[in-house]
């Protein structure tokens, strides 16, 4: 059964009222095809109006939407199912929150590594809801550096509320863990195509989001902390996620105007929640794109531009 969101009603009521008028032409044998038509023009009308006026709030709603497609949905889809999982960071255990392998897309190997997060809260649990531990982090500089090996292409897609911040994690070095993948992305001799499909929180996103091309999803956010808790760090609760939201400058679009990421891959009408399919073919032809773009390029150019494009963020003109 499908989840709407609160601002997404509208479109649930009309919806319903489509199947309902559906249902009557089908028990009466009356021509209700006119009627149908109608409303259908008026749903696309409306969701146009809701999805094309979301604020910042709403589009982390969406990226946190139960049933917005994950990391192995996206690589199955664009590999046809010819994935072949890699496990294990060779020193501590496999962290189930980071996946990663090569795959086939039509026909080039590739490797791919992402965040996983669950379908129901038995797999929340065994994915630790989408945040890795620095064997995770590990896990994936161990893919990278085999792609790098054998002069593989790396895509990983990014979707996290942030890197596990147990004790446990601390202990075994999750802070260097992070930062050995950020320096040591800098200097991969293939190129790197790094997407955010849902949340990109904090440093755990950092971790694999180091690449030739930094691309965010329509609906997905991307920022050095959640809304959540940026309020209750400033307003001491939970209360103003909204204004948070907005002070963050979070969404794709506000992220692409500071030139913190390189595109967008605009979802369709509804959201990539609504239309999986839909969204598994653009984000694989924007994939194709980006490779056809970055694998003419020399190592050395790619790295050069890789290491200039970061160093200029932040910097005060």
């Amino acid at each position: 059964m499908a989840v709407y969101l609160d601002f997404e009603e509208p479109i649930k009521a009309l919806e319903e009222q489509i199947e309902q008028t559906k249902e009557i032409g089908a028990s009466t044998e009356v021509d209700m095809s006119d009627k149908i038509n109608e409303l259908e023009k008026v749903l696309v009308e409306k969701t146009k109006e809701i999805f094309s006026g979301l604020t910042p709030w709403q589009r982390v709603q969406l990226s946190r939407h139960p049933d917005r497609p994950y990391s192995l949905a996206y690589i199955n889809a664009i590999t046809n199912n010819q994935f072949q999982e890699l496990h294990g960071d060779r020193s501590v255990k496999d962290d189930k929150a980071m996946i990663g392998g090569f795959g086939l897309l039509d026909g080039q190997t590739v490797m791919f590594i992402g965040q996983q997060k669950g379908i129901n809260t038995k797999m929340r649990q065994y994915r630790n809801f989408g945040m890795p531990n620095p064997e995770g982090y590990r896990k994936a500089l161990r893919l990278m550096k085999l792609a790098e090996k054998f002069n593989k292409p790396i895509v990983t897609f990014i979707d996290t509320p942030g890197a596990f911040p147990g004790l446990e994690a601390e202990e075994r070095g999750q802070g260097e863990a992070i930062a050995r993948n950020i320096y040591e992305m800098m200097r991969l001799k293939v190129p790197v195509i790094c997407i955010i499909i849902g949340e990109g929180a904090s440093g755990g996103a950092l971790g694999i989001g180091v690449g030739d091309k930094v691309v965010m999803l329509e609906n997905t956010w991307y920022s050095v902390i959640s809304p959540e808790s940026c309020s209750s760090i400033l307003w001491r609760s939970w209360d103003f996620k909204e204004k948070a939201a907005d002070a963050l400058k979070l969404t794709s679009t506000d992220m692409k105007k500071n030139g913190l990421v390189d595109d967008v891959i605009m979802e369709p009408l509804n959201g990539a929640h609504r239309n999986q399919e839909e969204m598994f073919s653009i984000v694989k032809n924007a994939i194709k794109g980006y490779l056809a773009e970055l694998e003419p390029q020399a190592p050395e150019k790619r790295i050069e531009d890789r290491i200039e494009k970061f160093n200029k963020m932040g910097v005060w003109q």
